[in-house]
């Protein structure tokens, strides 16, 4: 999808947005639904207020990122680059990751949904390999730097 074409599902929706060199940044005050978009062009920033609703994507182009207020569901997404990070404030929903490289963090301010990667029906603090007195968060992102969810 081009910046254009989705400038104007944006507009369609009537979600706020602003552009930043050539970035677009999505400034809406609450929800963002765009589940029936299948791509996004690069350099999208998500300051919503709200949750993102991302459901037929299934891999992110370079540049984006989640520093919405709300949670994000990215339901169909099997893969993320290398290095990307969560900064959402709420949970994170990845049911279909299918691999997890080195660098990828969660600083996002809820919990994680791997269901593939995992076998667990939920979020990954349900998952019996978690260790007591440790952060689920901050073991997730251990085990992904060592490389333990590649394929």
């Amino acid at each position: 999808m081009t910046q254009k074409e989705f400038i104007e599902v944006l507009k369609g929706k009537r979600y706020s947005y602003e552009m930043e060199g050539d970035r677009i940044v999505v400034t809406h005050k609450k929800n963002v639904d765009l589940s029936a978009i299948t791509s996004l062009p690069p350099g999208v920033v998500f300051k919503n207020v709200g949750n993102v609703y991302l459901r037929s994507l299934t891999s992110l182009p370079p540049g984006v990122k989640f520093e919405n207020g709300g949670w994000v569901d990215l339901d169909s997404l099997t893969s993320l680059p290398p290095g990307f990070q969560f900064n959402n404030g709420e949970d994170v929903d990845l049911r279909s990751l299918a691999s997890l490289s080195p660098g990828v963090e969660f600083k996002n301010g809820g919990h994680v949904s791997l269901n593939s990667l995992t076998g667990v029906d939920g979020y990954f603090h349900y998952w019996e390999g978690n260790i007591k007195g440790i952060d689920s968060k901050r073991l997730l992102n251990k085990m992904i730097s060592l490389g333990l969810f590649e394929r």
